[in-house]
């Protein structure tokens, strides 16, 4: 299921193309935005492609009396905080988009022209959502942690996707539900699994500490990587100490350049490389 490649804004994305790097802010501007807008910034200079946001109604995500509304509620950008931010990157030239959580949300984010929707895998089983976002008719990419194949199988449906691959421009990232996740947990394995069940862009979304892992997750076949970002990994709050900072994100996209190099072109010719040895050849 699946085409080869998918357009976010002017950017092809998937195989045979430069790895897309997405910084994903969330939630660690902790509802300020002079954070958020530093976040953007500094995701620029860093070199990513792309910055994520969230855009969520907290009322409809958690109930009111869940572990987690009170910090959602101080993190919850207003519209027009969002609009800006869609606006800085405009100016900056890096492509600002975001996780959808409600139907309300999807419609606001259509106002912006959000460029592509982002499936978080808490949301791969949730077909309303899914339905809304393929009203749409954006690219999606969506992560899989916690998704069976069926559970795949079923989002694909709810996206508007067909039998013969046709109807939905959809990018799966391979994602492990844990925060932090431990390096030998990544099971990045899965991301040639997907490969094999799905024509689209595979990447790798990374809960890990550090930049190791996410390099691992390109040598393993990922076109996309998706990696939390803060400007501070001390700072107080849920997904902060997994983040990369940018520092640690700048080291991460020179490491994921730096292995496309290795990793080459899929061809089979004489290279560059070989052109002194050429007369060493012995043919028949």
């Amino acid at each position: 299921m699946g085409n080869k490649t998918i357009k976010i804004g002017n950017t092809s994305v998937g195989d045979g193309e430069s790895v897309y790097v997405i910084a994903e802010v969330g939630i660690n501007h902790d509802g300020d935005m002079k954070k958020a807008v530093k976040l953007v910034e500094e995701a620029k200079k860093s070199g990513a492609n792309a910055v994520k946001l969230q855009t969520y109604i907290t009322e409809y995500r958690v109930p009111k009396d869940h572990a987690v509304y009170g910090i959602l509620k101080q993190c919850e950008l207003s519209h027009n905080d969002q609009k800006e931010l869609f606006n800085l990157g405009k100016d900056l030239d890096i492509t600002i988009f975001s996780t959808p959580f409600d139907n309300e949300s999807v419609d606001f984010l259509e106002e912006l022209n959000n460029p592509v929707y982002k499936i978080a895998s808490f949301d791969s089983v949730n077909t309303k959502l899914l339905n809304k976002v393929s009203s749409t008719n954006k690219p999606v990419i969506m992560s899989t942690g916690m998704t069976s194949l069926e559970e795949l199988g079923v989002a694909w449906k709810a996206l508007g996707g067909n039998d013969d691959g046709t109807g939905c421009d959809l990018a799966l990232l391979h994602c492990v539900s844990s925060y932090p996740l431990e390096d030998k947990r990544a099971n990045l394995a899965i991301i040639q699994y997907l490969h094999s069940v799905h024509e689209g862009p595979v990447g790798y979304s990374d809960h890990t500490i550090g930049t190791q892992i996410p390099i691992f997750g390109v040598a393993a076949g990922a076109s996309i990587i998706e990696k939390h970002f803060t400007l501070d990994s001390n700072s107080d709050g849920p997904d902060h100490s997994m983040s990369a900072d940018p520092q640690t994100l700048s080291e991460l996209v020179d490491k994921i350049r730096w292995i496309e190099e290795i990793l080459g072109k899929k061809d089979m010719k004489i290279r560059d490389a070989e052109e002194g040895s050429i007369s060493y050849r012995r043919p028949c």
